[in-house]
């Protein structure tokens, strides 16, 4: 039996509590369940709510959804290439950054810049770019290189959404590189010096294997925002996923289905349930295989 002192201080905690149990309910909890309602039903919200209880049926209709099965291969292509890529680069900046080179502090905030710039803005910078009398275009005529159509050409749209990426995203990862990178000790470097060791010999056999757990970090959260493009393929395609669905990525095609198709909100929201659960999974993975690696 709790005491009446023990009651008080219990509600009075419960009390301060209740201000962010009603926020986190109203605006997380209760859309998830809602969301979960939906995913079974086919659902008519315009004119009035409308309800017709499906099962499994929207979940089971993704397998003959040709635009939903080519959203998943091209959302799958770009996270097996940006990921990777800009995990790379992040970290091979971090390091040069972080190797007493002259004007690094300058160099630090040039490189952060593009992750100051506005996601929308920044598409909109590189369309001009990318468009067909743009700089790049510009640029490899200059070299006498072939040049593109960027934005219309569906084997070199996802390419240029990746590009673009690529170069926003990692000096953000960089920076938690630098942050990291504090941490690993100059003895460790001064011995591989003493033993002969150059500086790529001390990039793969230092840097890299203490800075692992930052790196299954910086992997994770990589793969939830790049499972999750959107703004950069609306722009680029207009909302249509264009050229030929070149664009067309998985959030994408939930917005489509949800507020640009009647009657397939439920459909769409059985889509975000499965992306849901492809992001958990790859996650898992992901950090089953780093604590695997950490072990030798």
């Amino acid at each position: 039996m709790f005491t009446r002192r023990e009651r008080k201080e219990a509600g009075q905690g419960y009390l301060f509590l209740l201000p962010a149990l009603l926020i986190l309910g109203v605006f997380v909890i209760a859309p998830i369940l809602y969301a979960v309602f939906l995913s079974f039903h086919k659902v008519e919200l315009l004119g009035g709510a409308n309800y017709e209880f499906r099962g499994l049926d929207n979940f089971l209709k993704v397998t003959f959804d040709d635009r939903a099965i080519i959203a998943l291969k091209n959302t799958a292509i770009y996270v097996a290439v940006v990921v990777p890529a800009q995990t790379f680069l992040a970290l091979v900046l971090a390091a040069s950054l972080n190797a007493g080179l002259k004007g690094q502090k300058f160099f630090r905030v040039v490189y952060f810049l593009p992750t100051l710039t506005s996601s929308a803005v920044l598409t909109l910078i590189f369309m001009w770019m990318y468009n067909q009398n743009g700089l790049i275009n510009y640029v490899l005529k200059i070299f006498h290189l072939p040049t593109y159509n960027w934005i219309g050409d569906p084997d070199v749209a996802l390419i240029a959404i990746m590009i673009m990426n690529i170069w926003a995203t990692a000096p953000f990862f960089m920076v938690i590189y630098l942050a990291a990178l504090q941490d690993i000790p100059d003895s460790h470097y001064e011995a591989a010096e003493l033993d002969g060791a150059g500086a790529v010999q001390k990039f793969w056999h230092i840097t890299v294997p203490n800075l692992r757990p930052v790196t299954s970090f910086v992997v994770i959260m990589g793969i939830i925002g790049t499972f999750q493009l959107f703004d950069q393929s609306y722009i680029f395609s207009g909302g249509s996923g264009g050229p030929n669905n070149s664009t067309l990525t998985v959030v994408l095609l939930i917005y489509q289905y949800a507020f640009k198709t009647l009657g397939t909100m439920g459909y769409a929201t059985a889509i975000a349930f499965m992306l849901a659960i492809i992001i958990l999974v790859a996650t898992l993975v992901q950090r089953k295989f780093s604590k695997e690696e950490s072990l030798y």
